[in-house]
């Protein structure tokens, strides 16, 4: 499949997830979106109202991190929180899973929590990506999430926070992408900073990328495409 510019624009999820953000950071994030032409903001749940309200006349979504970056709060908690999320313009949402819960092999809860905010999100006909955050688990423990998602059916399942000891990488899309086939697709994030990190992510079966450094990748493309004279790349996956 070929992709230019813009193709790659929309792959990614413009992020900005800091705890000391301002709201003029957010600002900052949403006028870069719109620059760039970028198919989501990442935000904390507080921001959503704000950026909805920058990006309203746009068809960049905001997105609303959930139980980020930790995860242990409550299926409840984390349903109020996605209600609130999207009562306040949020239009996609990424949540983080229970881990201790994974760890502790309780598949009934994680099955749980994924439907009862998969079934919120879908209500309001938003998308719902569930995050890993691979760099804790095994690869078992991967594979079996991704079984679970793969029945449950959220939008995407996602590789990191970029808040742990580790971020995306090829081996765990393509594991992931591996379990799910065609029946979710896989956001990958954390720790992606180049184009060709981006690429090869892409390649390994990533149909998002949540990254900050969305702007130098692109950049990045631009020139790789005007030395090459060529309007766009062919990525084979």
């Amino acid at each position: 499949m070929k992709y230019t510019i813009d193709d790659f624009a929309r792959l990614i999820d413009h992020t900005n997830l800091h705890a000391d953000a301002t709201e003029e950071d957010m600002k900052k994030l949403c006028d870069e979106a719109k620059e760039y032409h970028f198919k989501m903001v990442a935000i904390n749940q507080c921001q959503s109202k704000f950026c909805s309200e920058q990006l309203k006349g746009t068809d960049i979504d905001t997105g609303a991190a959930i139980a980020f970056p930790l995860g242990q709060q409550t299926i409840e908690s984390k349903k109020f929180d996605t209600e609130d999320a999207i009562k306040n313009g949020a239009n996609e949402i990424d949540y983080v899973i229970n881990i201790t819960k994974l760890k502790d092999k309780d598949y009934d809860y994680i099955k749980k929590e994924m439907e009862t905010l998969v079934e919120v999100c879908h209500k309001h006909n938003i998308p719902c990506k569930v995050i890993f955050e691979n760099c804790y688990l095994t690869k078992d423990e991967i594979k079996k999430l991704a079984e679970i998602a793969k029945e449950v059916k959220p939008d995407f399942i996602k590789t990191s926070t970029g808040f742990g000891t580790g971020g995306a990488t090829v081996e765990d899309v393509k594991l992931m992408k591996e379990v799910v086939g065609d029946d979710v697709k896989v956001k990958a994030a954390g720790g992606i900073r180049s184009s060709d990190t981006f690429l090869a992510l892409i390649r390994a079966g990533a149909d998002r990328i949540g990254c900050s450094a969305g702007i130098p990748i692109i950049n990045a493309l631009k020139q790789r495409m005007k030395d090459d004279n060529v309007d766009s790349i062919e990525i084979n996956r």
